[in-house]
């Protein structure tokens, strides 16, 4: 048997490929849009991939299910569990608690596991060349290195009311009546790593044991007491902000993503050609330099998605595809890193990209306004925006700053002052540059923060009778 672990550092985002190499089948569970990866896995391993499936209907990024199934003819299977609120409106074979995917000698278990969403499974994966007993569970968004999927998502992002409290008391239930009915020596394989927002506190290993979880775990003491009410209180707090593109993706993971097919190469466009679009608001345009040289200038009414391992997570703050409807121009190097950035953006539906540019200098561009700590104080701003998490807001702020974190300041623009400037900050001023930008693309008069919060704090303790940051 072959397992890989195929890792998104952009999103923290794990799938995997499960083969059988007796018979040279495998089948691919939680894959992302662009498949190429899964397609060389198998060929390299002179495998087929037969079948593909998914842990439950995400919110973080758009299923790769349905372009797997496509470009490989496929078998499809998605979970039945959830009720009728919860089923997928696209075909494929429904999973239920119980239910199995065979793979020559290889047997992948459906284990009906909700509390992170209603109809999420886990796949219990025996390898019957080796033993009949089960060796491994990919736990999907149920459980990760230390943690456990966040069960208040339904609310933050589908628009639930309240549906946390149940969401904690069944993950109570599926963390006592299956995951610890399992041996311990079940190795655990989860769906994300650590950087997702799906939990609070997920650990970097990419992998666990249902024994090391029960002895380590935060949530180990209060499955041994029985204590659901302390399990929910403290699975529920702190818990991070969720970006508001997070709405998106489930509508279209229930309904089923589009599929691109193959996609053509990105080329590169004439100066003019992208000077006319950007007149004409028919093209936007993404800068994909350091907030740094943002600031030195940037393209008139740009976003700007850093190049990088966030390129699809920043992508999806700034860039709603259900309303901006203008094709996007990327400032790449080249082909090659054009065509990666692209990758990165279909993670998240983002599929829109008309070519690539590598330069600016014959761009219509203007500089950013940054303010410098020491001028904050008696600056007339009518807002001081802070676009980290609440978390990050909570341990320590610039005094009278209001919260809105980048990955939701987009959908939520009636909190913001209609008249005058708004000063954006976050930490270190990465985020703030990205965010920055579709407020000034949105038309509101916005001066960063230069250095963020880091350089705000570090000017503060630098003065004599400094006033401690709230």
């Amino acid at each position: 048997m072959l397992i890989e672990r195929i890792y998104d550092e952009d999103l923290a985002q794990a799938s995997y490929l499960i083969g059988c190499q007796a018979k040279g089948e495998a089948i691919v569970v939680d894959g992302r849009r662009d498949i190429a990866v899964y397609q060389d896995l198998a060929a390299k391993n002179g495998m087929k991939i037969v079948a593909v499936t998914e842990t439950h209907i995400h919110a973080d990024y758009l299923s790769g299910t349905r372009e797997l199934a496509a470009a490989t003819g496929a078998k499809v299977y998605v979970s039945g569990e959830g009720g009728p609120d919860w089923q997928y409106e696209f075909d494929g074979e429904r999973l239920y608690d119980g239910d199995a995917i065979r793979l020559g000698n290889i047997t992948i278990k459906a284990l009906h596991t909700p509390g992170h969403t209603p109809e999420h499974l886990s796949f219990l994966v025996t390898d019957g060349a080796f033993s009949d007993q089960p060796g491994y569970l990919l736990s999907g968004d149920f459980v990760f290195s230390g943690d456990l999927g966040r069960p208040d998502l339904l609310d933050e992002a589908a628009g639930g009311i309240d549906t946390r409290f149940e969401g904690a008391r069944q993950l109570f239930a599926s963390l006592r009546d299956k995951f610890l009915t399992l041996p311990d020596y079940v190795q655990v394989h989860p769906a994300h790593g650590a950087g997702s927002a799906c939990g609070k506190a997920l650990g970097a290993i990419p992998s666990s044991t249902v024994g090391y979880e029960r002895l380590y775990a935060w949530w180990g003491p209060y499955l041994a007491a029985n204590d659901e009410q302390g399990f929910i209180d403290e699975l529920l707090d702190g818990q991070p902000d969720a970006h508001a593109y997070f709405g998106r993706m489930k509508r279209e993971n229930r309904v089923g993503p589009a599929v691109m097919g193959e996609r053509t190469p990105l080329p590169e466009l004439s100066a003019g050609i992208v000077a006319a679009g950007l007149d004409e608001d028919t093209l936007t345009f993404i800068d994909t330099r350091s907030n740094s040289e943002v600031h030195e200038g940037t393209v008139v009414r740009s976003l700007n998605v850093p190049a990088g391992k966030s390129v699809a997570s920043y992508g999806a703050w700034v860039v709603n595809p259900e309303t901006d409807k203008n094709p996007l121009v990327l400032l790449a190097s080249g082909q090659d890193q054009a065509m990666d950035m692209w990758d990165h953006l279909v993670r998240v539906g983002i599929d829109n990209a008309a070519g690539y540019v590598t330069g600016i200098e014959e761009l219509p561009t203007f500089t950013p306004k940054l303010i410098q700590p020491e001028e904050l104080d008696g600056y007339d701003a009518a807002m001081v925006l802070d676009v980290r998490n609440k978390t990050e807001h909570t341990a320590g702020h610039i005094p009278g700053s209001y919260q809105l974190s980048g990955g939701r300041v987009m959908w939520h623009l009636d909190e913001l002052p209609a008249n005058g400037s708004i000063v954006t900050y976050c930490q270190s001023g990465v985020r703030n540059s990205v965010a920055a930008s579709a407020l000034r693309r949105a038309g509101y008069d916005v001066v960063e923060l230069d250095g963020s919060y880091a350089a705000w704090s570090m000017w503060r303790q630098s003065r004599p009778n400094a006033v401690a940051a709230h």
